[in-house]
């Protein structure tokens, strides 16, 4: 393969003739219930900008109703609670439900496609969406942390999206891929919030109050992308991949979550990229959510602390295909250390902030970049290092992984604040860091000396 940095990528000659398939699943790579198709390397370039358009426009859907449970849930768990105290519980419930789901979801994945995993998650977070709704009516506050679990499918959806762009991706190409689908999800981050509120106005002077209309409209939105998705998301990418693979038909056993965790275990590579994803997932939510708490100690108000997140939120989502152009172009470890130095640089500028809000502007955002790299450079490197049966498994362990390590950061950076600073927040975070950088550089040092097999990049 031309290019700076050639490697040897798995299942990589596909899309260079035709091949047939002879798929028993309902979806084959023309169309459902078809027993067998000719797919030529002339049908693949629609084939990807199809699947592209179809999960770019369910991302943007998704992302306009995910950011109304962030901006929402603390203040609906202060109101159906009574107690600020209380308020936390309910985006922790939500982050929650998209660890526990991301490992179920990859299951029927790896046994069906992508198509139906995808459409499940938004209906699951549909049916959250309402018993929201259903809980302040009821005034009932363990109900609204079940509808915030479910709830969080919906980001679990999101974040499988990106795996299923990278599908029937050339290998040169994943890292744009999938790049362009996490920036889809600026379009509706940066609508989802601003929206909420005429959305709630709606609702004045109806049984469902105007804090939980939003969710509503959410639950709305979630069905629209799995219609969106279950009827347009054809042939299923996942199982067009499979049946265009040199390999021929495996076993059911090689895609099994078992199999997916000895792709990992006997991939440095993919280790590489599991850290890297859970590892900057985590540094980024632990600095990000307590972000506005520090702002308020050095007097911002709720406009400048806005335009804070909303300037991170930018980094995160709207250079990633930046990143992926870079990934693809100079290599997925030179990315991997690009996302160290920026989330480094971004722990120093907040830490040592102080009272500078435009300091603490810049760490922010640079904590988007850093994420954004970090997340890109290390899902397509995931997918580069392990066989094609088992990617779906070992893509919804590297969900599971980075959610639960990041839901667990977002506790104890609370606790970090309180007993030290938030200065030492970030001085967490950046250690953070250490294992992360450890094992790239091991991994960059290693490659002059033995060249990467078909499972290392």
């Amino acid at each position: 393969m031309p290019g700076p940095n050639p490697v040897s990528y798995p299942c990589t000659d596909w899309h260079t003739a035709p091949v047939t398939n002879t798929l028993d699943a309902p979806d084959t790579p023309t169309g459902p219930g078809r027993p067998a198709a000719l797919v030529s390397a002339a049908d693949l370039p629609g084939l990807r900008r199809r699947t592209s358009a179809v999960l770019i426009g369910s991302q943007i859907l998704g992302g306009l109703g995910v950011p109304i449970g962030i901006a929402l849930a603390p203040v609906l768990a202060t109101e159906v609670s009574g107690s600020e105290a209380l308020s936390g519980l309910a985006p922790t419930a939500s982050v929650t439900g998209t660890a526990l789901l991301s490992l179920p979801l990859a299951a029927l994945m790896t046994a069906r496609g992508r198509r139906p995993g995808l459409v499940l998650a938004y209906l699951i977070g549909a049916l959250g969406a309402g018993l929201v709704v259903l809980s302040t009516l009821v005034e009932s506050f363990p109900l609204l942390l079940l509808g915030m679990a479910g709830f969080g499918a919906g980001s679990s959806a999101n974040l499988q999206a990106r795996f299923a762009a990278a599908d029937l991706a050339e290998p040169d190409r994943r890292g744009r891929a999938i790049s362009t689908v996490i920036w889809a999800t600026t379009i509706g981050s940066v609508l989802g919030p601003n929206i909420a509120a005429p959305v709630g106005h709606v609702f004045r002077g109806s049984a469902i109050s105007e804090q939980a209309g939003p969710f509503v409209f959410a639950a709305g939105i979630f069905l629209l992308a799995a219609v969106v998705v279950g009827v347009l998301l054809r042939p299923d990418p996942l199982l067009t991949a499979r049946a265009l693979a040199p390999q021929g038909d495996e076993s059911r056993a090689g895609r099994s979550l078992r199999a997916g965790v000895a792709a990992v275990r006997a991939s440095p590579m993919a280790r590489l990229a599991l850290v890297t994803v859970a590892v900057s997932h985590t540094a980024m939510v632990s600095i990000m959510v307590m972000t506005p708490v520090d702002l308020g100690h050095h007097g911002a108000g709720l406009q400048l602390i806005g335009l804070v997140i909303s300037g991170h939120i930018a980094g995160m989502y709207a250079f990633s295909p930046v990143m992926g152009w870079l990934s693809d172009r100079f290599g997925r470890l030179a990315v991997i250390g690009l996302a160290v130095g920026l989330l480094s640089c971004a722990a120093l500028l907040a830490g040592t902030a102080g009272a500078s809000h435009g300091r603490t502007a810049a760490g922010l955002f640079m904590l988007g970049l850093g994420w954004s790299a970090g997340l890109v450079a290390g899902s397509a490197l995931l997918t580069d290092s392990v066989p094609q049966a088992a990617r779906a498994a070992v893509q919804g362990l590297s969900d599971l992984t980075m959610n639960t390590a990041a839901g667990i950061g977002g506790a104890v950076a609370g606790v970090i604040v309180a007993r030290a600073s938030y200065g030492w927040l970030n001085v967490a975070g950046a250690c953070l860091l250490l294992p992360m950088a450890t094992l790239a550089l091991r991994r960059a040092l290693a490659r002059p000396a033995a060249p990467a097999s078909s499972h290392d990049l």
